[in-house]
């Protein structure tokens, strides 16, 4: 998405030098969140992007992996041989972690590229026994495609929670009882010792039957191949951008997943791992490249997640939150969490209330001082709040 919407956004900006893609899969460069929907069950073949790369005087060169680079010589080693630069654009995502001592067994599965979509649409034909190894966004995503496609499902997390690295847990917790309602087992407290041939065994000796196990543990920034480059790493191994997305060697930027960059309005270095940050950060990286007008990439983050019939949106940044407030009750059908700052909106999570969303991220970005006992009533709008 991010390395896309660079090329594209630089057309439509109106560049008008050459504009190459490097990626190393084969594939036309795809969409990734219908992999754990539509594609996996089957319902789609693929989904690749709807650009005319060609019409757009965008150079493709799939199945070319990128194994370093030397920004002294403004120059790429690719497989094929080196590739020279003028701006060099880093997009290349996240990579999932792998489970320790799962590598290489049969039936063990990642799901993060289209190819690993395809090979577990058969599995999730066949119905099979499916134990899911993470309750993050994608492990809750991918049960919820297996259980619509009637496997039995048992997922596995070492935290006493789901989505226990993303929310805090009076948040978090609720969710808890959406895997049984359907029909999913969540084991919460509970590590993987080792993975036998059909079997799950926990770290407490039980044994959990599993035709396949799928692995969502979490991503870390698909950046090794930068080692000894210059180009500064964060603590997570992202590459550090500045407020113009652009590294710390010249005519290098860097976007999406694979890189954070400093939010003034959060007041400090995000990494953001969502469809919408490659979707918003090649405007800013299209922008300074062309150079006409300098632009400040300082996004509030988006995310959405469909999972066991629920539609989850996330926007902002809740850590400096010191209040939160609920509107509607979190063992019903819809609800959102609001965290505030100084009675200011900065985050907020909807289930199944896209209106809160949408007009909880404009008060976001608005920065609004906000009614918080107008706020918590869940019968009246957002906007209402505003004082």
């Amino acid at each position: 998405m991010a390395g896309v919407q660079t090329a594209v956004a630089l057309r439509e900006q109106g560049f008008t030098g050459t504009v190459t893609l490097i990626g190393a899969e084969p594939h036309q460069p795809y969409d990734r969140p219908p992999l754990s929907k539509a594609v996996l069950l089957g319902k789609a073949e693929g989904s690749a992007f709807d650009v005319d790369f060609e019409a757009l005087g965008i150079e493709l060169r799939l199945g070319v992996e990128v194994l370093g680079v030397r920004p002294a010589d403004h120059e790429l080693d690719a497989e094929d041989g080196p590739v020279p630069y003028d701006v060099l654009v880093l997009a290349t995502g996240a990579e999932p972690i792998r489970l320790p001592g799962a590598e290489g067994v049969p039936g063990v599965h990642l799901l993060r590229t289209l190819d690993d979509a395809e090979r577990l649409r058969p599995v999730l034909a066949r119905q099979h026994d499916i134990v899911v190894v993470g309750a993050g966004w994608i492990g809750a995503e991918f049960a919820t495609a297996a259980r619509e496609a009637g496997c039995a499902v048992t997922v596995v997390e070492a935290a006493d929670r789901p989505l226990a690295g993303a929310l805090p847990a009076e948040v978090a917790t609720p969710m808890a009882t959406w895997y049984a309602d359907a029909g999913a087992a969540l084991r919460t407290h509970a590590r993987v010792a080792r993975i036998e041939p059909g079997e799950v065994v926990l770290d407490d000796g039980s044994r959990l039957p599993a035709d396949a196990v799928v692995v969502g543990i979490g991503a870390r920034p698909a950046t090794a191949w930068l080692s000894g480059s210059g180009i500064a790493l964060g603590a997570h191994g992202e590459v550090v951008a500045d407020a113009g997305l652009r590294t710390s060697v010249p005519d290098v930027y860097a976007v999406g997943d694979c890189a954070s960059f400093p939010s003034g309005r959060y007041g400090e270095r995000l990494l953001v791992h969502h469809w919408d940050n490659a979707l918003q950060g090649p405007r800013t990286v299209a922008a300074n490249i062309i150079g006409e007008t300098p632009s400040v990439y300082d996004p509030v983050p988006y995310f959405w997640s469909e999972q066991f019939g629920r539609f989850v949106q996330y926007a902002g940044h809740h850590t400096s939150a010191d209040t939160v407030l609920w509107r509607g009750d979190p063992s019903g059908p819809a609800w959102t969490v609001c965290w505030l700052h100084e009675n200011r909106l900065v985050a907020l999570l909807a289930v199944g209330r896209p209106r809160d969303l949408a007009q909880g991220r404009r008060l976001i970005e608005a920065g609004t001082e906000l009614d918080t006992g107008l706020l918590s009533d869940p019968g009246r709008p957002l906007k209402a709040a505003v004082v």
